[in-house]
């Protein structure tokens, strides 16, 4: 099904944040298939219980892609399907959301511990900064905090603190150098989750595959320009062979 693309949401925000820009792909490119799945509600923080969930849920041979913790777990079922994986498209998804000694474009592992004992103890203001942090460095980050408000699930704690360990453990260099497929990387210029320089440091790394930077948006830039968006994934899929 090389016109059909999965794509996963980030955390804590449901596939709600995820369908301006699926209509925006659905609108530039009647014969694709933009199908939203929801992020696995595991007990267990175990990262390849969470892949072989999805590969069990998903259909094989799409494109698979997401936004944040979403496009990481997309990657890493990339790698685990080879070439049942039509191709890969990330969206703000640092290959390693906390820092690590030998990448150091993350966050740092004491804020991270921080915000995961929130979640814990304090759900609903640790969500609401979330999505202010999502928000940050928008063109317009009251309306689009906003936006990210609309559609929230109603999602058990358990779950999402289970949802932040499985981020904390993730690490998809491996996984992405291991992909042959093609691959898209979109990231943000103001991300206020994931630096910048996480895009030069992903582009080092893997020379061979396209990584983008959209100047002046923020994690949530896939609410801020869907159709922009849409119209660079449509050219990659095209260019890839989905013609």
């Amino acid at each position: 099904m090389r016109n059909r693309l999965i794509l996963l949401p980030g955390w804590g925000l449901g596939t709600a944040a995820l369908e301006p820009l699926a209509a925006s792909l659905r609108a530039q490119d009647a014969r694709l298939q933009v199908e939203l799945m929801p992020l696995p509600e595991l007990a267990d923080a175990d990262v390849q219980a969470w892949v072989d969930h999805l590969d069990r849920k998903l259909p094989r041979d799409t494109w698979l892609g997401g936004w944040s913790l979403g496009g990481m777990l997309a990657s890493e079922l990339a790698r685990k399907r080879g070439d049942h994986c039509c191709g890969l498209l990330t969206l703000a998804s640092n290959p390693s959301f906390v820092a690590r000694p030998d990448w150091p474009h993350g966050m740092a592992e004491d804020t991270f511990g921080t915000f995961l004992d929130g979640c814990r103890s304090h759900t609903q203001v640790t969500l609401k900064r979330f999505r202010t942090l999502c928000s940050d460095g928008a063109q317009q980050p009251r309306t689009l905090l906003r936006q990210l408000g609309v559609g929230v699930p109603d999602t058990d704690p358990l779950y999402l603190a289970t949802g932040l360990e499985v981020l904390a453990q993730l690490d998809t260099r491996e996984a992405l150098q291991a992909y042959g497929g093609p691959q898209l990387h979109l990231f943000a210029g103001s991300d206020a989750l994931v630096p910048a320089e996480a895009a030069k440091a992903l582009s080092e790394l893997l020379p061979d595959v396209e990584v983008g930077l959209v100047e002046d948006s923020s994690h949530a830039f896939l609410l801020e320009y869907p159709q922009e968006l849409a119209a660079g994934i449509k050219s990659f899929l095209h260019e890839s062979g989905d013609d």
